[in-house]
């Protein structure tokens, strides 16, 4: 694909798939200046790679591939400036007629463990959420489907022991 022949073509891509762009800047960046700078750069990058682009992976797959890459530098650098970066409300959506109030407690709670997880467990527990299949998140991530089974259920497991430490204490 060419830059040159390509805007419109670009365009509509970023406006069809600007989801993905928004959920990887909700869950690196806790304000929305970040976010929206985040968010720059992603499309940047994105345009950036337009040209090296292959139909032989999934857009959606390269797209999160160049977001994750991006979100973690850019992660990395403000962690330099920063102590903290929250996740977006965005990142766990729960659509509930009868809202419980410990389940809304229970979804805060895991968006911190989440936030609280490396920068690259995190975007795989992002994918994960995404319900994203074990495949293509190894195509993402550039690692074995086998290592992004044993990572989720590391990560599972880490989640699931942080949640037991506040019940038995709380």
């Amino acid at each position: 694909m060419s830059n040159e022949t390509a805007p419109s073509e670009f365009l509509s891509v970023i406006e069809a798939n600007k989801r993905i762009i928004y959920k990887i800047g909700n869950a690196y960046c806790k304000n929305a200046d970040d976010r929206e700078d985040l968010a720059q750069e992603i499309i940047f990058q994105l345009w950036r790679s337009w040209d090296s682009f292959n139909n032989n992976i999934k857009l959606s797959t390269w797209m999160y591939r160049i977001a994750l890459n991006v979100a973690i530098s850019f992660y990395r650098k403000s962690q330099k400036t920063a102590n903290t970066t929250l996740i977006g409300d965005q990142l766990i959506t729960v659509i509930d007629e009868n809202p419980n109030e410990q389940l809304e407690a229970n979804l805060s709670m895991l968006q911190q463990f989440i936030n609280e997880l490396k920068p690259l467990d995190k975007a795989l527990i992002i994918l994960y959420l995404e319900e994203k299949r074990h495949q293509e998140i190894a195509e993402i991530m550039g690692i074995s489907v086998t290592n992004v089974a044993t990572k989720i259920s590391r990560i599972k497991e880490q989640l699931k022991y942080k949640f037991s430490k506040i019940e038995y204490h709380g």
